[in-house]
């Protein structure tokens, strides 16, 4: 198999079972979509929470070759923040909604996918017998609440009203 010397990152060429080189580029893609949001919010707190978190995601990112760096005190800071949130919102998330809004609710929608992608792709990774910490898996999960709640958040700051979704199918 060719491999180039200008490779991008040294374990693109892993073998396709081999999920950590995907879990890494996932993580990559959810820090560098914190970032981006962190740069089109503008309260100065929040932003400073996002490039909190944009720093999180990089610590977990090598967790499936290594070990799980990022600290107990701030899962349970994610946590809490999330927890917070969701009580900020209560009453308009007891329905699902669609994901919509302003620009960086929107965005935050996403990041809330991609969150989701990694807590699935570390479950296949668990599949397939590989020991992975239970507290990267809670991270990836509390990572994908933290950005629902804070979509809701970003448009009830911008007076956005969150839109229903009736499945046609439950």
């Amino acid at each position: 198999m060719y491999r180039s010397p200008d490779e991008a990152y040294p374990f693109l060429a892993d073998e396709p079972q081999d999920l950590r080189c995907d879990f890494e580029l996932l993580t990559d893609e959810l820090a560098s979509l914190t970032g981006l949001l962190a740069a089109k919010v503008e309260e100065p707190a929040l932003k400073e929470e996002l490039l909190w978190l944009d720093e999180m995601i990089y610590h977990a990112n090598p967790t499936l070759r290594t070990s799980f760096s990022v600290k107990p005190e701030e899962v349970k800071a994610l946590r809490e923040r999330t927890k917070l949130l969701m009580r900020e919102s209560a009453g308009t998330v007891n329905r699902f909604v669609l994901p919509q809004g302003c620009e960086t609710a929107a965005l935050a929608h996403v990041l809330r996918v991609k969150s989701k992608e990694l807590v699935r792709l570390l479950y296949r990774h668990i599949h397939q017998g590989h020991e992975t910490p239970e507290e990267l898996v809670d991270f990836c999960n509390l990572m994908s609440g933290y950005f629902f709640g804070l979509a809701l958040k970003l448009n009830r700051s911008a007076r956005v009203e969150e839109k229903d979704f009736v499945s046609r199918n439950y």
